[in-house]
């Protein structure tokens, strides 16, 4: 995805050849998984590195968005930030480390510093920077093509995908209130900010690690909800979740009707290797960028030598799974990782380690259970529970092996929190990181409180308090939200008026 895409235009030839070489490269890593530790590349197995990466808002002083990302980005000339999708948008990649002992520390001074940083750049371009999952403020104007990021890898993305799409893309959520509403581009993919946690996984463990991510998707996204508002509408609770799924659709009705797989997908099953992922995704998914690289991956691996497999990784990365599988190579050996894409940006940083604290315990003590969560609950129940926990947030009830039918908040405090402390000890976290940052948790679902909650209610007292109209409330609440966000502390503590 990093080479220079402009004037690009893709041939059927291009087309059928990428495919050939994904399918190579599948055989290839095939093979990498059925030889590791008797000759051929060993993947890494040492190693539990952790990774985040946050995406985040511009906006000006009014609680616009602020379409100046290459401007900041020139100014502050550090390759940790990136662009995104919009010109509103930037992204910030942690470095990785270990979240044993001190690690959770590391991470927050880290990115309290980076983002300070970042801070005073986007003040040269008259801009704040925000952590939140849809910006409240954004209407259909800001969405349009011409607002994409200003990189080829975009406009070439956007066509294909409008191409195999075939006609608008329409997005209908029914929430609170409704929304309807139809775009010709990607560019509402704009409005959805994520958090992205990863975690090396040796081949082996890979399976249960990603069943246990995939089963508790909807308690993360209950707990973690942060985005209540698209379009002046008040949605879901995480409306980031309907918008991305629907804003990306490559399907129109007739092949959703067929049952074609849409590209932002939970999935449909559990899994026994990180191999039927990678299947699944040759399987099902035709090749948006068929980008092809010089490697001959068979050659590599028979050298003795670590292929790259670029094709298999771009055409894993245009498909939009919400636990995605990676794999990469760093420092000449190979490894896996699943990447965590469920979770909205912010509040603040504090409450997005608190997140990552839960999500990380917690899947790693369930991966490690000999009767596994995923052996008790059907797939497809796990599906409904996310997006029951995204329409209806931290209020959420849920159905969960053992306890049938639970209020989340209910579920975390009695059974899962004690789950996710035991994980984090068994990665080594310090005591005292993790009764900060599980605590933080525990206070949302004992107010009830997350960053959704939290939206909703400073809107609602802004209109019938201060009688102030839908949009000026948003703007109100916008402003006030990022006051509080620069203090670094938990959304549920955050005052409402």
């Amino acid at each position: 995805m990093g080479k220079d895409l402009s004037g690009t235009t893709f041939s059927t030839e291009d087309r059928v050849h990428y495919r050939q070489k994904v399918r190579r490269c599948l055989d290839v890593l095939a093979l990498m998984l059925d030889r590791r530790g008797r000759c051929g590349p060993a993947f890494d197995s040492d190693s539990r590195r952790t990774g985040l990466e946050i995406e985040l808002n511009l906006m000006d002083a009014d609680g616009e968005p602020a379409m100046r990302n290459a401007e900041v980005l020139a100014d502050l000339a550090d390759p940790a930030f990136q662009t995104e999708l919009g010109r509103f948008n930037l992204e910030l990649n942690a470095r990785p480390r270990l979240i044993s002992g001190d690690g959770f520390a590391d991470y927050e001074d880290d990115l309290l510093e980076s983002l300070g940083r970042a801070a005073d750049r986007a003040a040269k371009s008259d801009a704040t920077i925000v952590l939140i999952g849809s910006l409240p403020t954004l209407t259909p104007d800001h969405l349009v093509l011409a607002n994409l990021s200003a990189n080829d890898r975009y406009r070439a993305l956007n066509d294909q995908i409008a191409g195999a799409r075939g006609e608008q893309f329409s997005v209908d959520i029914r929430g609170v209130e409704r929304l309807q509403t139809a775009n010709d581009s990607i560019a509402p993919e704009a409005a959805c900010t994520s958090v992205q946690f990863h975690l090396q996984v040796p081949p082996e463990r890979f399976a249960a690690q990603w069943n246990a991510a995939q089963a508790v998707a909807a308690i993360q996204v209950a707990i973690g909800a942060n985005s209540p508002y698209l379009h002046g509408r008040q949605l879901w609770a995480e409306t980031r979740i309907a918008l991305f799924e629907q804003a990306t659709d490559t399907r129109p009705d007739e092949l959703k009707a067929q049952g074609v797989r849409p590209r932002v997908w939970f999935g449909e099953r559990w899994i026994t290797s990180v191999f039927d992922l990678f299947e699944e995704n040759v399987r099902y998914f035709p090749p948006l960028l068929p980008i092809i690289d010089d490697e001959d991956p068979v050659a590599v691996l028979e050298r003795g030598g670590v292929p790259h497999l670029g094709e298999l990784r771009l055409h894993n990365g245009t498909v939009y799974r919400w636990n995605r599988p990676v794999y990469d190579v760093m420092d000449g050996r190979p490894h896996l990782r699943v990447e965590n894409r469920v979770l909205p940006a912010g509040p603040t940083v504090v409450d997005m380690l608190a997140n990552a604290a839960f999500y990380f315990g917690l899947t790693h003590r369930l991966a490690s259970e000999e009767r596994p969560v995923w052996s008790r609950l059907a797939f497809p129940v796990a599906e409904d529970n996310f997006h029951v926990a995204a329409r209806r947030g931290i209020e959420a009830t849920i159905l969960w092996p053992g306890t049938g039918e639970s209020a989340v908040t209910d579920l975390v405090r009695d059974t899962l929190l004690p789950k996710a402390d035991e994980g984090l000890a068994m990665f080594g976290v310090d005591r005292r990181h993790r009764d900060r940052l599980l605590g933080i948790i525990d206070g949302r679902c004992r107010t009830g409180r997350n960053g959704a909650t939290w939206q909703a209610e400073a809107v609602w007292s802004a209109e019938h308090h201060r009688n102030l109209s839908r949009s000026a409330a948003l703007h109100d609440m916008l402003l006030r939200y990022s006051v509080h966000q620069q203090t670094n502390e938990p959304v549920h503590t955050w005052p409402i008026d």
